[in-house]
């Protein structure tokens, strides 16, 4: 269920990945076949799972991460990128005999991007390690989750979430087809507009379209359904419980900011959405609020450190006169 009473310092949990992103800029993104020079390439912490989890600590957020490494040198400087972030990472496990998780990242100077993740060390988290940790999930405000590590561990932290009476934010991506049912039982599902056409079949070119969308996905068993949209904002609804609420539908408009990198947006929005349901907030203010972190960190280079902080997004969203 959804926060209903204000906190001091919200406790979020993040079931997810930790990746070392691999991020080539050039001018357009490639098209099959096609060979282009880039600018430039950079070494940077990410993986949806971690980028979510710093996002919330440098918002405020009592942050703990469930997930796993390989034993390469790439994981000892994760990790201790997600401690320098203000991340517990007690539950964080070593997977023996195999590599941490890698994306390799194109990004264009739109800002637009294209993302290959390879799961490693992310593809070995199980149900058992979920289970090991049911006491910090018990005792967290949010539990967030997304879809890169495998879909038994996220549903088992789902169902551990939902017997404990934690708010489940559910960040279907990258999306797929065929999920079980039950993962959709979260407090909130929030796809980009991609994810929500794979999820629902419906071809979103319009917030109309987006609304249709997130009203399927309501009836798939989420209590709020939210589709991101980038530049045209975010489309919400709430799961119908009177025929009187019928098709009603919220946008959030987009804060006017310069794009320059979309990798961490949807991760920023998951972390700042989840932060502010802790808090207490409305729905239609955590979504505000979801969407000017979202914007911000879209306007910066990189995944965990285009994350913006607390005073940034509360900047943005009211402005001091």
């Amino acid at each position: 269920m959804l926060a209903d009473h204000q906190k001091n310092s919200a406790r979020i949990v993040v079931v997810g990945s930790i990746n070392l992103d691999l991020v080539v800029r050039s001018q357009t993104l490639p098209r099959p076949g096609e060979t282009l020079m880039g600018r430039s390439f950079e070494e940077i912490p990410g993986g949806k799972g971690a980028n979510q989890a710093v996002a919330a600590s440098r918002l405020g957020a009592q942050v703990s991460m469930i997930g796993a490494l390989g034993e390469d040198a790439f994981a000892d400087r994760l990790r201790s990128g997600l401690k320098k972030s203000g991340v517990d990472v007690r539950f964080v496990t070593t997977k023996r005999d195999c590599y941490s998780g890698v994306a390799v990242i194109g990004v264009d100077d739109s800002g637009q991007n294209c993302i290959t993740v390879v799961p490693g060390a992310n593809g070995l988290v199980t149900p058992e390690q979920i289970q090991q940790s049911v006491e910090l999930i018990a005792e967290a405000d949010v539990l967030l989750l997304q879809l890169e590590v495998p879909v038994p561990a996220v549903a088992a932290a789902s169902e551990l979430a939902r017997q404990h009476g934690v708010t489940v934010i559910f960040d279907p991506a990258p999306a797929q087809q065929s999920l079980p049912e039950a993962i959709f039982l979260a407090d909130v599902i929030c796809p980009n507009e991609s994810e929500a056409e794979i999820l629902t079949g419906i071809t979103i070119k319009s917030t109309e379209d987006a609304a249709l969308a997130a009203s399927r996905l309501c009836g798939m068993g989420a209590r709020y359904a939210v589709v991101t949209m980038g530049h045209q904002g975010v489309v919400w609804c709430e799961r119908v419980v009177s025929e009187a609420q019928r098709n009603q539908w919220h946008h959030v408009p987009a804060f006017p900011v310069q794009a320059v990198d979309t990798t961490a947006a949807g991760d920023a929005f998951a972390g700042a959405l989840g932060i502010r349901l802790a808090e207490g907030a409305t729905f239609a203010d955590a979504v505000r609020f979801a969407c000017a972190a979202g914007g911000l960190a879209a306007s910066r280079a990189g995944a965990q450190p285009a994350m913006p902080s607390r005073w940034e997004v509360d900047q943005l969203v009211q402005p001091s006169e």
